[in-house]
């Protein structure tokens, strides 16, 4: 088995290193796409699409800050020196490559089931401290990366979908009513496809890790990144001691006394935001404010913490090039009727049984064009619903099956990937081989899931 999947990935390697553009040029290549299937599929003209595209352009300005602020605090909390001993102290459980790329891809899987936002920035903190710490054990870097990503596919209690056709009022109240989460999220076929999911993505990628005989060995970490990570820590400590001769400037840069009001109101925002709800919701506007207060906590002054952001801006470049032009393709699915186009095509071949499944696959193509749960739920969520009602199919699961769909083809989106990369110090190709093995396993049990539960 593990020669077969081995051998299997090695293609999808190679076809990626040979084939796969850097995501903004794949970005460009996609846009091109859906303005061509517009034009085909739904007479759109030339001029349509592309006003489509211009008014979706903008479309994702406040997520794409978000996303630019969960990558900057939350690397700007882990280069604090106190994060450092406690990720440090997670990198020394590993004793082999193996158990290392199992452990941390177990993690991430954990923690992006809690919150997806918080699994895109932690797991790829723990895998970078995990590669300094254990650098020439052999560990295959891009793998245990690619292991991490793959618990992006999770969904659990921040997941958009269930959660909102169990509000009351939610816009599809009249065609579905309100499904519980407890038909959805914690229903037991549900539950069974999560657990299962925790071990098969980790030990997927345990199995394919390399050897040095393989056709593609063991890549660790770029010593560089190594070097500058410890010059960094190096500086961090240094300042610290350096506290003689400041000027009144410089003593309220480094003051405790202004650090310590600031995140003092800031915990206190947070306990009154938390206690006001009637269920705990953990979005990525809380994510980022928790994460700036820790950080601010973390590093003792506005001076260190100031540094600190500093450095990690430095890596959110592609997110802040590349959301744009997804959003414009989103644009141009919605307006042009093509998302509809192809939701009704999964629809009419359809019965109840098979709706799930063909749910599942129809949400995982749209996704590769709206990378975004949200918008796809606002489009294609109407109709799979509806067709549910029709056909008499279980809402709960076609909801989900939407859900999974949504998750199931970020593995061969670099979308989301952007986020990790950005910390990780790797390109898309250095991934994306690993990812399709992870997306086509997946694809293959859900899909067997819906048909068998």
């Amino acid at each position: 088995m593990r020669k077969f999947l081995q051998a299997m990935t090695n293609v999808f390697i190679s076809l990626v290193q040979r084939w796969l553009p850097r995501p903004f040029t794949l970005s460009i290549i996609l846009s091109g796409f859906v303005g061509v299937l517009g034009m085909m599929i739904c007479g759109k003209s030339a001029a349509d699409m592309v006003n489509y595209w211009g008014k979706g352009f903008f479309g994702l300005f406040p997520f794409t800050m978000q996303m630019v602020l969960i990558v900057v605090t939350g690397h700007a909390l882990a280069s604090a020196p106190v994060v450092q001993s406690m990720l440090g102290a997670l990198a020394s459980i590993p004793r082999g490559p193996k158990s290392a790329i199992f452990i941390v891809g177990f993690i991430s899987c954990l923690v992006s089931y809690i919150n997806w936002g918080f699994g895109l920035v932690i797991g790829a903190l723990i895998a970078k401290e995990v590669a300094i710490k254990k650098r020439g054990m052999g560990i295959h870097y891009p793998l245990m990366i690619a292991a991490v990503y793959g618990g992006n596919v999770l969904r659990g209690p921040s997941s958009a979908i269930p959660l909102s056709i169990a509000t009351p009022g939610h816009f599809l109240e009249k065609v579905c009513g309100i499904i519980p989460v407890s038909d959805t999220l914690f229903s037991s076929w549900n539950m069974f496809i999560t657990v299962v999911l925790f071990f098969i993505i980790p030990g997927l990628c345990a199995l394919l890790s390399p050897s040095k005989n393989d056709k593609y060995p063991p890549v660790e970490l770029d010593s560089a990144i190594i070097e500058a990570e410890l010059k960094r820590q190096e500086k961090e400590r240094a300042g610290r001691i350096k506290k003689a001769d400041r000027s009144p400037a410089e003593r309220l840069d480094n003051s405790v006394i202004i650090m310590i009001l600031l995140v003092a109101a800031g915990f206190w925002y947070l306990y009154n935001f938390f206690a006001g709800q009637q269920k705990f919701n953990l979005n990525l506007n809380t994510i980022n404010f928790a994460f700036m207060m820790l950080g601010l906590l973390a590093h003792g002054s506005p001076a260190r913490y100031s540094e600190a952001v500093g450095e990690a801006v430095k890596s959110v470049g592609g997110i802040i090039l590349q959301f744009p032009f997804y959003a414009g393709m989103m644009g141009m699915m919605r307006d042009s009727g093509l998302t509809v186009a192809i939701a009704n095509f999964f629809v009419s071949i359809s019965s109840a049984k098979t709706l799930p499944l063909f749910t599942f696959w129809s949400g995982g193509l749209i996704n590769v064009f709206i990378p975004s749960g949200g918008g796809q739920w606002a489009v294609q969520g109407p109709i799979m619903m509806e067709a549910a009602r029709a056909l008499n199919a279980d809402g709960a699961k076609v909801a989900m099956a939407l859900c999974w769909g949504d998750s199931w083809t970020n593995q061969i989106q670099p979308f989301w990937a952007l986020t990790i990369l950005a910390i990780a110090g790797l390109g898309v190709r250095d991934i994306m081989g690993y990812c399709l093995s992870i997306a086509l396993l997946v694809g293959i049990f859900i899909s067997a899931a819906f048909i068998l539960l």
